[in-house]
C-alpha cells in the first residue's frame, strides 16, 4: 500500500438507522478534497460488526465507486468465518476496491498458526492480484497474527505487504520490522501512536489508518506528510495541535451508580459518532449494542473538540468550510447535545 494516511470512515445512518447514502457520499468526497491517501469502507470504525451483509456490501461498492481515480480504497472483509471471508473478499474485488483489510479471526481465537493457515493464506492464494492487509488488535478480537507469522506470509505472498498495527505494543511493532524487512510497510491502526510509530527508526510505519481524519483529514494527512518527507518542524507542530483530538478514540470516565464508582469506557465509533453529530455532519448514532455516551463522556467529548477549535480553529475549518457548519454555534448549542447522553 502506498505510503500515507487512509480514513476508517465512519458508516452514517439516517434517523430510521437505516443507511444514509447520501451522508456517505458526502463524507467521501470530505476525504478526497483534503488529499487523503485512502479510505477504508466498514471496518471497525464503519461498525461492520453491526451491518447486514447487504449494506456492507454497498457501503464497499459507494466507497470503491465515489474514490475511483482520486484516492484508494480498502475494503474490510474481515470475519472469524473464512468462508464468508472469502466472499467478501470477492465482492470487494468486483466492487473495485484496491486492497482490503481483514481482522484476526475474533472469538473463536485460532492461534497465530491458524490464523496464518487457514484465513489468511486462503485469502491470499484466492485473489493473488488483491492486497491483503492483516488488522492486528488483539484488544478487540481475543488473538493475535504475531510478527513470526506475518514474516512468512510477507515472504511467501508478493500481495501480503502490509499491516494495520493496533497492539499498542511498540516491541510488537519492533518485531514486525525485524520478521518483515524494510520493504514491508506498517500502518499505525491507533492514532494517538502514529507519530511515535513512524519516528521509531525501528519501526518505521508508513502512514496511518485514522478514525479522526473523520473530521479532520488535512491536519493528520498533512503531519504523515511532513513525517515522510523528514519535515520534523512541521510535524512536530501539527502534533501538538492535534494532540487533544487524539484522545477521541476511546473515553473513560468514572461515573457513579447505587453500588459505588464504576469505569465507563466509550469505545470507537462511539465518541466520534456523537462528536459528529454534535456538529452536524453525516453520521447518526451508533448501532445497538452500541449505545450513547454519559453526560460525564459527551462533556469530555465537547471539551476536547472546544479546546482544539479555542487553541488551533485550522484544524476543523475544512470541515467547517465544506459542510457550512459554524463550529462555535455547533459546540455550545444545547440542541446539538438533546438525546446524545444518559445517566448511567
Amino acid at each position: 500500500m502506498k505510503k500515507g494516511c487512509y480514513t476508517a470512515l465512519i458508516t452514517p445512518f439516517n434517523s430510521n438507522g437505516e443507511l444514509d447514502t447520501d451522508g456517505l457520499d458526502q463524507l467521501i468526497k470530505f476525504q478526497i478534497k483534503n488529499n487523503i491517501t485512502g479510505i477504508l469502507a466498514v471496518g471497525t470504525t464503519g461498525e461492520s460488526p453491526a451491518l447486514k451483509w447487504e449494506e456492507h456490501n454497498r457501503v464497499v461498492a459507494d466507497v470503491a465507486n465515489g474514490t475511483k481515480g482520486k484516492c484508494l480504497c480498502i475494503a474490510g472483509a474481515g470475519s472469524n468465518n473464512t468462508d464468508e471471508a472469502l466472499e467478501a473478499v470477492k465482492n470487494a474485488s468486483d466492487a473495485g476496491a484496491d486492497a482490503v483489510l481483514m481482522v484476526d479471526p475474533y472469538y473463536n481465537g485460532p492461534s497465530s498458526l491458524e490464523i496464518r493457515k487457514e484465513y489468511i493464506e486462503p485469502v491470499a492464494e484466492a485473489f493473488p492480484e488483491m492486497e491483503i492487509i492483516p488488522y492486528i488488535i488483539p484488544g478487540r478480537t481475543g488473538t493475535q497474527l504475531l510478527p513470526e507469522d506475518l514474516g512468512i506470509l510477507a515472504e511467501k505472498y508478493k500481495n501480503v505487504s502490509s499491516v494495520k498495527e493496533a497492539t499498542g505494543n511498540i516491541e510488537n511493532m519492533k518485531q514486525t520490522r525485524k520478521c518483515c524487512g524494510d520493504d514491508f510497510s506498517i500502518f499505525s491502526g491507533d492514532d494517538g501512536l502514529v507519530f511515535t510509530m513512524m519516528t521509531d527508526p525501528e519501526i518505521k510505519a508508513s502512514g496511518v489508518i485514522s478514525v479522526v481524519t473523520n473530521i479532520a483529514p488535512k491536519a493528520l494527512t498533512d503531519m504523515v506528510m511532513y513525517i515522510n518527507e523528514g519535515n520534523m518542524p512541521e510535524a512536530e507542530k501539527l502534533h501538538k495541535a492535534l494532540d487533544p483530538l487524539l484522545g477521541l478514540v476511546t473515553v473513560i470516565t468514572e461515573e457513579s451508580t447505587p453500588f459505588g464508582k464504576v469505569k465507563c469506557r466509550a469505545r470507537n465509533p462511539l465518541p466520534l459518532k456523537t462528536l459528529m453529530q454534535v456538529l452536524g455532519m453525516p453520521s447518526g448514532k451508533c448501532r445497538r449494542p452500541v449505545g450513547k455516551m454519559t453526560r460525564n463522556g459527551l462533556n469530555r467529548v465537547i471539551s476536547i473538540a472546544q479546546k482544539i477549535q479555542r487553541e488551533n480553529p485550522a484544524i476543523f475549518e475544512p470541515l467547517a468550510d465544506f459542510f457550512n457548519i459554524d463550529i462555535e454555534k455547533q459546540l455550545t448549542d444545547p440542541e446539538s447535545k438533546k438525546e446524545l447522553w444518559y445517566d448511567y
